[in-house]
């Protein structure tokens, strides 16, 4: 199933990607930190405005281990770009999130776990320059048995 998922994922960025307008795609790398278990997250991502003012990203993010636990998250969502100035654009975003945990057992083998469920948030990006953009996200993770703040810092280069 989430090879099912990551196929959908990828084949959606491909297909959004050829009717994209040249400067209107960015690339990014990101921090993260996941309210659940004090996760910290190293992500990447992509972003596609697929018209004006709304853009799909699909993104994934590594959490390291802590209290024995680790995961990583695909997500893919969706953003409405709200310009506030000429530097300055918030924007609602809403997606879909693929989420798999592992515990470590010391004297068992490790437990996974998988988890389909959806994202919804608020970001904040300003503009550096033409191709630079230092941006914030807050999302709440909603998963079954698994709700979570996830707060985000990064860097994105458009081109």
């Amino acid at each position: 199933m989430k090879k099912l998922f990551l196929l959908a994922a990828m084949a959606l960025s491909c297909v959004l990607s050829m009717n994209a307008d040249a400067g209107d795609m960015a690339a990014g790398m990101q921090f993260s930190y996941a309210s659940k278990n004090s996760m910290i997250g190293l992500g990447f991502n992509y972003q596609i405005e697929v018209v004006r003012n709304l853009r799909v990203q699909p993104e994934f993010i590594y959490y390291f281990e802590n209290k024995d636990i680790s995961d990583y998250n695909v997500n893919l969502n969706l953003q409405y770009l709200i310009p506030t100035s000429s530097s300055v654009r918030i924007y609602p975003m809403a997606g879909f999130s693929y989420v798999n945990f592992t515990v470590r057992h010391k004297a068992l083998p490790d437990t996974h776990s998988d988890k389909f469920g959806a994202n919804i948030g608020l970001g904040f990006e300003y503009m550096i320059n033409r191709n630079f953009r230092f941006y914030t996200e807050q999302r709440f993770h909603i998963l079954k048995k698994w709700n979570e703040s996830v707060t985000a810092l990064g860097l994105r280069y458009a081109f």
